[in-house]
């Protein structure tokens, strides 16, 4: 019997390879928004990073969302990542 390959995607914010279903994954769509997608299945140009806010500071000052989606991400985008993470750490 063969065993199942694990899907593996970079962080943006810590640069480690983890399963794909460790982490978030924040899509831009067509029409230039920036969501999370919590499917992991939705259209749109994605990028993933660590459900932590280490990671997100990270990514935060390397600028490694903004490269990865290839669009400017507003502040406002980057405090609203931050209340989700804390709802995640808080479950």
């Amino acid at each position: 019997m063969a065993n199942k390959k694990i899907p593996m995607r970079q962080c943006v914010g810590c640069r480690e390879m983890k399963s794909k279903r460790e982490l978030i994954r924040v899509i831009r769509t067509s029409e230039d928004e920036i969501l999370v997608d919590a499917t992991g299945k939705q259209n749109g140009r994605g990028a993933y990073i660590c459900p932590n806010r280490e990671c997100l500071e990270k990514a935060m000052k390397s600028k490694g969302l903004e490269r990865s989606l290839k669009i400017a991400v507003p502040q406002k985008i980057y405090e609203d990542f931050e209340k989700e993470m804390e709802s995640i750490e808080t479950r």
